[in-house]
């Protein structure tokens, strides 16, 4: 009886410490979410205090996103080799050593120089914190985990600028990296005491030439479509970027290819389950950044919400989100991921296309409508989409597996802002009427919708103001149109690609199983016959 009640208690003991584990995940990734928003809305204070200028504030963010996803790859490999909780921890502990630099910073090169480790920490942390998530997890629960933490940083997105307003209405500028300290903090100590430690023994050594050429060629390659929106596609440093990322990413192909144990694991990618759930979750990255860098604009520059009001208005999205994701489960044991998935990026695409119809003198309760759906179209999308190529992944292949995947999405999140944001400024440029202006109020006007309304108010001049938000919302209406008509492909292939594996599927291979066994019954008794 002793030993019963003994086990009984430790069992309930191990359960608490699987969640509160989580718990310690959730808080790990959310840093990431608001390092992703926070930082936008104090730029102009940035600027004034420590003598920023342009291309200072550029890199200040760009920073952070080139070494984010140039380094995912081999910090997976280093969580298989070394340990994934061991090396979470050295994830989060460089993250705060960025974060600490950061607040203390009186020039631009200690603020870039803080926002780059900070990246670094962040890619130890992204692809091993879903990793180790296996190993504590399993079936159903490991899809509510998996929900968890990938709603840990979508939330921590639109909080951004809600948190990062709001501290800059009270305290100075650094205060947006010092929110950090304290999550972090919690996320280290729980990451030590309550995640077991997995690794793979078999895991080689990390190529140092594989790692420079993956860090070297994704880091062109965010960069190169980081700047083109601003410098042109055309331009020599864009081109020569883009063509220098080309010739490292082929060469870092081909030696992978021959690699015993890659660190660019493409064996990975012929698992069907493992290969379609990663087109679909690039898919769904590339149009999600492209929305969530057109729409804050939007709520600033053209219907006037401060920092604060914007996190504010983004609320609908999140709670989309969060509920769907939560009846994801039931959904998903009952229809499968092909049909749980491709619907959800069907509503997806619905709300895009809605977005689409915008016009210049809607108010908010549109936005408010089709943001709704958007939320739910994710929240049955991408989460089940990420815990099933999760759960394709060989357990020894885990750390790798993740940090492919991260990767890929970042990738493509980066190419979606690129790719939408040289659009939108496009139709904004040849839209926006600046006849009769000075010239150098012209060119002013027509570098951005913000720089337009600072120069109507200056100038007196109500047209350009109308102006420019008819020219944004038009160049807003055609990406999110793009971005409606990317996420319809990808509801297709997910239909058409996805394994099914819901409650049909299994009745349908039970009874399989259940003739086969019949039939074998049957041979003994017609051989005597």
């Amino acid at each position: 009886m002793t030993s019963t009640f003994s086990s009984d208690a430790a069992a309930r003991k191990a359960d608490r410490k699987r969640w509160w584990a989580l718990a310690a995940l959730v808080t790990s990734v959310l840093v990431l979410g608001f390092d992703l928003t926070i930082l936008n809305v104090a730029l102009p204070t940035m600027a004034a205090e420590i003598g920023a200028d342009t291309g200072d504030l550029q890199w200040i963010v760009d920073s952070y996103a080139v070494l984010f996803a140039a380094c995912m790859l081999p910090a997976g490999m280093l969580g298989d080799r070394f340990g994934r909780r061991r090396m979470l921890a050295a994830g989060l502990l460089i993250f705060l050593v960025g974060t600490l630099i950061g607040p203390f910073a009186d020039s631009p090169g200690p603020v870039i120089a803080a926002r780059a480790v900070m990246g670094l920490g962040g890619a130890l942390i992204m692809p091993l914190a879903l990793s180790v998530i296996p190993s504590l997890f399993e079936g159903e629960e490991r899809t509510k985990a998996v929900g968890a933490v990938t709603a840990g940083m979508a939330l921590g997105m639109p909080l951004g600028p809600l948190l990062g307003g709001w501290l800059l209405d009270h305290f100075w500028w650094g205060s947006i990296f010092v929110l950090n300290v304290p999550l972090v903090a919690i996320g280290l100590t729980a990451c030590l005491l309550l995640i077991p430690e997995t690794r793979d023994p078999a895991t080689p050594r990390v190529d140092p030439v594989s790692t420079a050429l993956s860090v070297l060629g994704l880091g062109a390659l965010i960069f190169g479509v980081i700047e083109a929106p601003a410098e042109g596609w055309g331009d020599p440093l864009v081109v020569g970027t883009l063509a220098g990322s080309a010739v490292l990413l082929a060469l870092l192909v081909v030696r992978e290819r021959r690699a015993a144990r890659p660190m660019l694991d493409l064996a990975l990618l012929a698992n069907p389950g493992f290969r379609w759930n990663a087109v679909v979750a690039v898919l769904a990255t590339f149009v999600m950044a492209g929305m969530l860098f057109v729409l804050p604009q939007y709520l600033q520059a053209v219907l006037g919400n401060d920092a604060f009001g914007t996190g504010l208005r983004l609320i609908p999205l999140m709670a989309g989100l969060l509920v769907a994701a939560r009846a994801a489960t039931p959904l998903l044991r009952r229809f499968g991921n092909r049909v749980v998935v491709g619907g959800g990026m069907a509503v997806f695409a619905f709300a895009l296309l809605l977005g689409s119809r915008t016009e210049a003198s809607d108010g908010y309760g549109s936005t408010a409508l089709w943001l709704s759906f958007t939320g739910f179209g994710l929240g049955f999308a991408m989460v089940p989409t990420m815990d099933a190529a999760l759960g394709a992944l060989p357990k020894d292949r885990a750390g790798s597996g993740t940090g492919l995947l991260t990767t890929l999405r970042q990738v493509g999140g980066a190419i979606g802002v690129a790719l939408l944001g040289s659009l939108l400024n496009s139709v904004y440029t040849s839209r926006i009427d600046t006849s009769g202006l000075p010239p150098a109020a012209a060119r002013a006007a027509e570098d951005s919708v913000v720089a337009a309304h600072a120069v109507a108010e200056r100038l007196g001049a109500e047209s350009l103001a109308r102006s420019a938000d008819a020219a944004f919302v038009r160049g807003m209406g055609l990406s999110l149109l793009v971005c409606g008509v990317a996420a319809l492909v990808t509801a297709a292939a997910a239909a058409m690609f996805l394994p099914g594996t819901g409650r049909q599927q299994e009745e349908e291979a039970e009874e399989e199983a259940e003739e086969e066994a019949e039939e074998e019954a049957e041979r003994p008794a017609d051989a005597r016959q």
